[in-house]
């Protein structure tokens, strides 16, 4: 038995285990993919919002301006790129301007420093590229952007170097009390027991309430798409540019991202299947359009892929945060749930204090995390003293990223560790080049068959059945 299990390894799920391993307590994640961050985490826009949208006193409002003072800081312990570039919500009319009018006013109420409302020209001496339809803009500068899947990693990673267990592949099937606590099985037979259980299950999350007898609220997903563009259309602007938010959501956005790329999207469709993530012609198409009313210049030919993320959206229209008799529900977490996340563990730990668990500090807890080698962005001075220490940063992998063996290496060695390529992928950005792995797979698959000990045909793309080769040509 531990003390607190977690269900769920997204960024919720991780940052508040990972703010519990600093603590004196057990603490085991269950994640029923392969890998974490397979779910809302590993597709969204990637922001750190500044908090102007929810509505003052909501808890999204609360978390989200108090996640965005605390981003900054736990980014540099956990070693994770961040940026505060800012952020634009440009209108297009009279009546957005008054809309951005009343989101300055709400975001001011909320706690958000330093908003403003600027006029065409202000806003183009901001953003030189802004579309020519735009008449006006919100400008906070407190908005920043940061990579949701390598916090998650990062975080958990640190969480696990500090004592946590993580289970992979657990499949919740069963929740029952206990005289101490909780047990919860999974499909496959296995067996887990805490004192404490965490709900971060993403869109499963009311499923998973359901298992624990709470019923007090549904989560539905809301799909959204998403284009990427090459590393070279990522200076084509600085801020984070919203259009104006109705109420399915904050709109398609134009952004750079924390490793160069410029991303575009998402949109907004409710759906029933929790596991819906196709992309769409019609989607992409208005992903397009509305991204060229917003920014001009933008290199349509330069996409290297599109994909999909699903948000978490509850019946109750904000999170839904709560504790009863030692089951803490952090549902229905849809945006700005990335932004909220430090301040949702921060939440947690308080929780638990006011159930009487003392959770003093962990004596020997280790807060920062060293990050992994970026080769590409070391001098030439700092590549030369990395090769000179470990001969296999001379090894380039993956030649769209600049991604070298040593790297590769690196990420399969550190928690938590991958067992497949779309695992390398998000802890290295081998594949995600121009070529999208046309070139470096088959060496990323000889290095994790390597590695993980098994034969090179059992290696898999993204678990399950999703082998990279049929059948072998010939025996050597």
């Amino acid at each position: 038995m531990v003390d607190i299990l977690i269900i769920g390894a997204g960024v919720i799920g991780g940052v508040c285990a990972r703010e519990l391993s600093l603590l004196d307590c057990s603490v085991e994640i269950l994640e029923k993919m392969p890998d974490v961050a397979m779910g809302a985490t590993r597709a969204n826009s990637a922001i750190v919002h500044a908090g102007f949208d929810a509505h003052e006193g909501s808890l999204k409002a609360k978390l989200n301006v108090r996640g965005s003072e605390l981003m900054e800081n736990l980014t540099r312990e956990l070693g994770v790129k961040y940026q505060k570039n800012g952020s634009l919500v440009v209108g297009f009319s009279d009546e957005d301007q008054k809309t951005l009018e009343d989101l300055k006013i709400r975001g001011e109420r909320n706690g958000v420093k330093g908003l403003s409302v600027l006029n065409r020209e202000a806003a183009l001496a901001l953003e030189p590229n802004l579309g020519d339809g735009v008449s006006c803009a919100l400008h906070a500068p407190s908005g920043a952007i940061v990579c949701p899947y390598e916090l998650c990693m990062a975080a958990v990673g640190n969480a696990m170097d500090n004592g946590a267990a993580l289970t992979l592949n657990f499949d919740v099937a069963k929740i029952e009390r206990t005289q101490n606590g909780f047990r919860v099985t999974s499909k496959d037979g296995r067996v887990r027991e805490s004192k404490i259980l965490i709900n971060a299950a993403g869109v499963y999350s009311d499923e998973i309430a359901k298992l624990a007898g709470d019923d007090s609220f549904s989560v539905h997903p809301r799909r959204g798409e998403y284009l990427l563009l090459d590393k070279e259309c990522g200076t084509l602007i600085r801020h984070t540019v919203f259009r104006c938010p109705s109420k399915m959501g904050k709109g398609i956005l134009v952004s750079p991202t924390v490793d160069g790329n410029l991303l575009l999207g998402p949109t907004a469709e409710d759906v029933t299947d929790k596991d819906d993530t196709k992309t769409t012609a019609n989607g992409l198409d208005l992903v397009r359009r509305q991204a060229a009313e917003q920014v001009k210049g933008i290199a349509f030919n330069k996409i290297i892929t599109s994909f999909t993320g699903l948000r978490s959206v509850g019946s109750t229209g904000d999170f839904v945060i709560n504790e009863k008799d030692g089951f803490i529900n952090l549902a229905a977490i849809e945006s700005p749930g990335l932004s909220s996340s430090p301040a949702i563990a921060e939440t947690v730990v308080d929780m638990l204090r006011q159930k009487g668990m003392a959770l003093t500090p962990k004596k020997d807890a280790v807060r920062e995390r060293r990050p992994l080698h970026a080769f590409c962005d070391m001098t030439a001075e700092e590549k030369s003293e990395v090769i000179k220490n470990d001969p296999t940063y001379a090894h380039v992998i993956c030649r769209c990223e600049t991604v070298t063996e040593g790297e590769i290496l690196a990420a399969v060695r550190q928690n938590p560790k991958p067992h497949d390529i779309d695992g390398i992928k998000r802890r290295t950005r081998a594949t995600m080049g121009r070529c999208q792995g046309g070139f470096c797979t088959p060496y990323l698959v000889e290095i994790l068959a390597k590695e993980l000990g098994i034969d090179y045909g059992d290696v898999t793309k993204f678990g399950g059945a999703s082998k990279l080769n049929v059948g072998k040509t010939k025996n050597v």
